[in-house]
């Protein structure tokens, strides 16, 4: 038995499309069964491709979903920032804004789920939102392709927590969960969880025929030890919150790992004009940014007899390899009235994890005078992802 208990105000107007997924999620791409949900959606339905396609080429900017609150927004602005891509917002209570470097780029501040939405209807082209809310509110998408699964903020898990007392005590996987004998269509499993399309399909793969669904205000914590639910399916960090609320996760239970991804329309990618162009550029400086983040450029003289004996003790050593190898050059100096080069300069790129283990083996084998410098920026000749996506759009 399968419930979802939700309170509806009114009929909802925004189109939903029956839809398998682009992302690298693990999980099923199977179509629902289009619901009809008020007579106004079904003609919407059935005219969301022509909408789609009237509004693509009504529109000539190109518009970028940004989360609009919270701790996602200032972490997605912040790496923007970092890229060289700072959002330049007149008044901080409008909703557009831009981003001088990329020319015909509107940037709008929106609820990361209606990112997601806008996204499907067509009214914007791009948006970072993390994958949970991906994988949520744009049920697999064919339209929705992602152009960069790690963006390396936003982390979280979409878990099953459980109260750690009473019938629940010695209960700690999944598949305990599910063999329970508790669970019947009279008394089913109660979930409270926001997550009312991943939630199911969680449960359905994992055994549990007989679960129920319901919301709840504010914090789910509160709801197990309220009796409003058996369970909470719902967004973890770093699990303190739960464990302060008497609640545990258990054994395969976590849906979904999550973090910040960068989000494309497959339509605005392949009709608007300029829209691939700028993706490409977004996504270049996110990944030039993001390689070169904990990395370092190490500097160091030694002396040797020519750059190929220097080369070979600089290769002794496995830390000292640097991303393609060592840059080896001649340091000149004017002794005798002569110009010589007893002296070479090894330069390379160094993992802050090894940064003070580089060093030493440098000093090892002759190095001095090590100069450190942190990295901004490590450009491929081209990234592996943009190849991706032109074999992703078939292009």
């Amino acid at each position: 038995m399968w419930t979802l208990t939700a309170n509806f105000q009114h009929c909802s107007s925004f189109p939903i499309p029956s839809i398998s997924t682009t992302s690298r999620s693990s999980y099923s791409r199977a179509r629902p069964k289009p619901t009809l949900i008020c007579s106004s959606l079904q003609t919407q339905v059935e005219t969301l491709n022509g909408t789609l396609d009237r509004r693509l080429s009504e529109r000539t900017e190109i518009r970028f979903g940004l989360p609009s609150k919270g701790r996602m927004a200032s972490d997605t602005l912040d790496l923007l920032k970092d890229c060289q891509l700072s959002v330049k917002q007149v008044n901080p209570r409008q909703y557009v804004a831009k981003i001088p470097q990329i020319s015909g780029l509107e940037v709008w501040f929106q609820r990361p789920k209606d990112i997601v939405r806008k996204l499907l209807s067509g009214d914007l082209d791009l948006g970072i939102v993390g994958l949970d809310t991906v994988s949520e509110y744009g049920q697999g998408s064919e339209d929705l392709i992602i152009v960069h699964e790690a963006l390396e903020y936003g982390d979280c898990r979409l878990s099953l927590a459980i109260p750690k007392y009473g019938i629940f005590e010695n209960i700690n996987s999944i598949r305990d969960l599910s063999q329970m004998p508790h669970w019947t269509e009279e008394k089913p499993l109660r979930v409270a969880t926001g997550f009312t399309h991943l939630g199911p399909k969680f449960f359905r793969e994992n055994g549990l025929e007989h679960v129920s669904f319901s919301t709840a205000d504010g914090a789910l914590e509160a709801a197990p030890a309220m009796g409003i639910a058996d369970a909470i399916l719902d967004l973890v960090s770093s699990g303190t919150t739960l464990k302060e609320n008497n609640l545990k996760e258990i054994e395969g239970g976590v849906v979904l790992e999550s973090q910040a991804v960068l989000l494309a329309s497959r339509k605005s990618l392949i009709q608007r004009k300029g829209a691939l162009d700028t993706t490409h550029e977004i996504l270049e400086r996110l990944e030039a940014h993001l390689k070169a983040v904990d990395q370092f450029a190490v500097t160091a003289n030694m002396r040797g007899n020519s750059e190929q004996e220097v080369v070979e003790r600089v290769l002794s050593q496995p830390s000292l390899a640097g991303l393609q190898g060592p840059t080896i050059s001649p340091v000149f100096c004017k002794r005798d009235g002569k110009v010589v080069a007893d002296y070479y300069a090894i330069v390379i790129c160094v993992p802050k994890k090894l940064l003070y283990k580089s060093v030493k083996q440098l000093r090892a084998i002759g190095g001095s005078g090590v100069l450190i410098s942190p990295l901004t920026y490590i450009f491929d000749e081209e990234t592996p992802r943009w190849n991706q996506l032109l074999k992703e759009l078939g292009l």
